[in-house]
């Protein structure tokens, strides 16, 4: 069995019913299910529509983010979530260029690394050397100022950890700006890379071993052996190259806003919604959040 899910942008929530109920028809599928008035419904299907994608696409050109699960073991036991540009709406590492001056040249070096356009090491170095010399403090600045939680984190981190989930920040940034997250939205543990700071200032060399696409595997394999849960309990969410490995090995691997050689190699692909997304495709109706 399997259980569609309709679902659109909270902030305009548009899903039309009449939608819902054509799709179902035309797939045969159970009563439809609203997880949240004009925002979210499901119903469910006894195979995956051999025109899946195709539909897809014209949802898509509607506002509106489809997705198919199989319902066995929809609710997870944890949640693996990368930081920059899927917790928070921000790339940190951007944000602290911007204040060194070399903002637009760090844009572009990490836009082509999440794109998978370049080695993710050798552009996290190339990214950091540009910022020798910047002043340590000008991180809590930037944490203060520039960077602003992503919406529905919250709740999902909150939903998860009040039905008994286990949650991880798992990121290719630093550790200074995880720590931090992780404290606000609930997360039971972070990792990151580390920033050296030598008198104040960063020395433009970043720890080692540096954590990026295989850290993030290493954390989906060591925290479900801790937990004593399956790889296939886990919901993770990214929007990079670097989260590639984690999304796939997850029992749901969700591309938030990501980018499209990202998103195509995905299945959950939300455009649209935000991260309470991961609670309907869960089967969490909004009436269930907690956070």
């Amino acid at each position: 069995m399997f259980t569609a899910i309709l679902l659109t942008s909270p902030t305009n929530p548009s899903l039309d019913p009449a939608l819902v109920e054509s799709l179902r028809n035309a797939w045969g599928g159970g009563d439809a299910l609203w997880l949240a008035p004009d925002e979210a419904a499901e119903f469910s299907l006894a195979q995956m529509p051999e025109n899946r994608w195709d539909v897809w696409e014209s949802c898509q050109s509607m506002g509106v983010d489809l997705v198919i699960v199989p319902t066995e073991g929809r609710r997870k036991k944890m949640l693996l979530a990368d930081m920059d540009s899927t917790m928070i709406q921000q790339e940190c590492i951007d944000e602290l260029a911007d204040e060194a001056g070399v903002g637009e040249r760090v844009k572009e070096i990490t836009a082509r690394a999440m794109n998978g356009e370049l080695d993710f090491d050798g552009a996290l170095r190339e990214r950091v050397g540009l910022l020798k010399g910047l002043e340590a403090s000008v991180i809590d600045k930037v944490l203060a100022e520039r960077i602003t939680l992503m919406p529905g984190g919250g709740a999902l981190v909150g939903t998860m950890k009040a039905n008994g989930g286990y949650a991880a920040l798992v990121s290719g940034g630093f550790t200074a700006f995880t720590a931090k997250v992780a404290e606000m939205l609930g997360f039971d543990e972070n990792r990151a890379n580390t920033l050296l700071v030598e008198q104040a200032a960063l020395t433009g060399d970043v720890g080692l071993p540096i954590l990026g696409r295989e850290a993030k595997v290493t954390a989906l394999e060591e925290i479900t052996a801790k937990l004593g849960i399956a790889e296939d309990q886990v919901i993770a969410v990214g929007d990079g190259a670097n989260d590639l490995g984690m999304l796939g090995r997850a029992g749901m691997g969700v591309a938030l806003h990501a980018k499209p050689s990202v998103a195509a190699e995905c299945d959950i692909r939300i455009n649209f919604g935000d991260l309470t997304a991961l609670l309907f495709v869960q089967g969490y109706a909004r009436s269930e959040f907690a956070g």
